[in-house]
């Protein structure tokens, strides 16, 4: 499996599975894969990062902020720092060298660039920004792979209360509520507005 937030090994500690047990590996991949997208899915971003460069391009129309220091355009995350930054529109683009990127400091304190900034122009409201860059954040934050073995080990227990109940000697039968609070308090600051 690829881009999962927590690894096989920490899930086994999780749950007190020994290591060398390789049983139900399987299903555990399958819940640290389903766990990840579903965080990707509720937050409304993802956070692995790219291997390579990969162009993007945006419509500046609705991603551009007037500020003090500039015109900023907003970006989806980006995890290491831009390859190349072009404007234009069609088959015609003109490579940007005089932006900044943002918030200050992002990729130092673990975070994406969220935006560029410009003292000029972009290029209006009909043009174009194209963005080559390793999209994504620069490292999974610790919040992220917390929520990820909470939730995996959520769903690999779900084999046993396929219905959705569960039920124990002590408790009786319980319901099992659709969100998890604890894996909902990790990723909330995560998410993008609009999302969740």
């Amino acid at each position: 499996m690829a881009n999962e937030y927590a690894d096989l090994a920490m899930l086994k500690l999780a749950l007190g599975i020994e290591d060398d047990d390789t049983t139900e590996d399987t299903l555990l991949n399958k819940a640290l894969a389903s766990a990840s997208r579903s965080i990707d899915t509720s937050c409304g971003r993802r956070f692995w990062l790219d291997a390579a460069p990969v162009a993007r391009s945006f419509r500046l129309s609705g991603r551009t902020v007037l500020d003090d220091s500039g015109v900023l355009v907003l970006l989806d995350d980006i995890g290491a720092a831009p390859t190349l930054v072009e404007t234009g529109s069609g088959g015609s683009w003109t490579p940007v060298t005089d932006y900044e990127t943002g918030p200050d400091n992002a990729l130092l304190a673990g975070r994406p660039i969220t935006a560029l900034t410009r003292s000029g122009d972009w290029g209006g409201a009909g043009g174009r920004v194209r963005v080559t860059a390793r999209w994504g954040w620069p490292e999974i934050p610790e919040e992220i792979g917390q929520a990820t073995l909470l939730q995996a080990s959520r769903l690999f227990k779900r084999k046993g209360s396929p219905e959705g109940v569960t039920g124990s000697a002590e408790w009786g039968v319980v319901r099992l509520s659709r969100r998890d609070p604890d894996v909902w308090a990790l990723i909330e600051h995560f998410t993008l507005p609009g999302f969740g």
